[in-house]
């Protein structure tokens, strides 16, 4: 399983992971998802304590992705399959993203 925390403007929010599977759990941390004026990452991901799961990468962080020669260009770079989109992630959305959602991986 390979996971990052999910930065909502430079503050901690919770864990997007990838199971073996390869389906996808978003999950608020607890104390984030407790106060309702925080912001959610998503308007498809409003604040609750329940993990979120899909069969793809949910759209706010697959928003994050370079696309067609630039996202060649990164994979070839850091020697990561071009249709892995949440290694790409991984090792793309840690700083300088556009919009406010920032993504650092966590060591198994």
């Amino acid at each position: 399983m390979r996971q990052g925390r999910v930065y909502l403007r430079n503050i901690p929010v919770g864990v997007i992971s990838e199971t073996d599977d390869g389906e996808y759990r978003f999950q608020y941390d607890t104390e984030y998802a407790a106060d309702s004026n925080n912001e959610p990452v998503s308007l498809t991901l409003p604040l609750r304590e329940e993990p979120f799961y899909s069969k793809v990468l949910f759209p706010c962080f697959f928003s994050l992705l370079s696309e067609g020669e630039n996202r060649r260009a990164q994979a070839d770079f850091l020697r990561i399959d071009p249709e892995d989109d949440f290694g790409i992630m991984l090792a793309t959305a840690t700083t300088d993203t556009i919009g406010a959602i920032t993504i650092k991986p966590m060591q198994q």
